[in-house]
């Protein structure tokens, strides 16, 4: 149970006696969401949260890295709740630009608790021999198919087509080719995929006309349509992994790992960042405009483009049960299509934290 000093309790009361007169306009916290701080006078005042009920000789130091975009947005509210000091656990906040950034600093202990692309935490841990831990899934499938003057219903339409993408030799193009196959198309006969090494470089080919069809993440797809209107979403990438799959597997591009060491010395202060997890992605996905406007604050995603992308993201807080067999399926589709895409192997029943 968790104390707190008389002083605390007596703040606590009060502040629950006054939320009823603080205008909650189009916001609806959750029961997990209650639980968090005061929210910073930037935001708009029908954003209100309580104060941590951590004593703070009970919270630990956590050093966190996560990868600007998707994967970084369910943690806003986190963000701003520990600027405040007001969060379960005392932060430190680095956001990155590549993976690449995240890996060494993870290995090397400098880095507790970090968001990355859900094949990335299979290499770790095969790399680290289990030194890492997956805590959970944060980003399902942000993989849109779009077009500019196209009529694309479904998989089927894109045999004798030519698609745009990027991700060659990682998750977009083993997402994509499964999906193909599982439709009955030959990636390398049926459709002609042309790969390019930065999402930038599509755009202005889809302005131009020279390409027609193209596989792009959020938020460039938000970006995508607002830079020309015959630009439109016609398959959402999750939805078509969802029809080819049995097993409850995913397309999950973005997952929570914590260092083994760390968790083992800190099982607590990490169960209670997991309780705040989960209230932040709950805050996040139904308060779409705050949470937009601390995605700018955190340069996470430009303000403008966080409030049509968030919708669009598919972020989520799964853990135990559910995270493992939403994992289990789509790490084996990409150990099929290259083994060395999840570290050389499918993990087994130590990569999955359960509390």
């Amino acid at each position: 149970m968790k104390r707190m000093t008389k002083t605390l309790s007596l703040l606590l009361a009060v502040v629950m006696m006054l939320l009823p007169l603080a205008g909650c306009a189009g916001t609806a916290p959750s029961e997990a969401d209650s639980s968090q701080a005061l929210e910073s006078s930037s935001l708009p005042t029908d954003s209100v949260a309580e104060e941590s009920s951590v004593p703070e000789a009970e919270k630990a130091d956590i050093n966190i890295m996560a990868l600007k975009g998707p994967t970084a947005l369910g943690m806003l509210r986190i963000m701003e709740n520990n600027e405040a000091g007001s969060a379960n656990n005392n932060y430190n906040f680095s956001l990155v630009g590549a993976p690449d950034e995240i890996t060494g600093k993870l290995i090397n202990g400098e880095v507790d608790i970090a968001a990355v692309p859900t094949n990335l935490a299979s290499v770790l841990y095969n790399k680290t021999e289990g030194g890492v831990k997956l805590l959970a899934l944060n980003t399902l499938g942000v993989l849109y198919l779009v077009t500019k003057n196209e009529e694309i219903t479904s998989i089927d339409d894109l045999k004798g087509k030519t698609i745009y993408a990027t991700g060659e030799a990682s998750t977009p193009q083993y997402a994509l080719e499964y999906i193909l196959e599982q439709n009955g198309l030959d990636p390398a006969t049926d459709v002609n995929i042309i790969y390019k090494s930065e999402h930038a470089e599509i755009l202005p080919l889809m302005i131009s006309g020279e390409a027609t069809i193209a596989l792009l993440p959020q938020p460039f797809v938000t970006q995508a349509l607002a830079k020309d209107e015959q630009i439109k979403v016609a398959l959402d990438m999750t939805d078509e992994w969802n029809k080819c799959v049995t097993d409850g597997s995913q397309l999950t591009m973005g997952c929570v790992v914590v260092r083994t060491e760390f968790l083992e010395e800190h099982k607590e202060a990490v169960d209670r960042f997991l309780e705040e997890y989960a209230a932040s992605v709950d805050y996040v996905n139904n308060n779409v405009e705050e949470a937009a406007a601390l995605s700018g604050k955190f340069d996470v995603i430009a303000e403008e483009v966080a409030a049509k992308a968030i919708p669009e993201c598919n972020i989520v807080f799964w853990e135990g049960e559910q995270m493992k067999q939403a994992t289990e399926g789509f790490l084996n589709v990409l150990y099929a299509a290259n083994p060395q895409s999840v570290g050389g192997t499918v993990p087994d029943e130590g990569f999955y934290y359960e509390k």
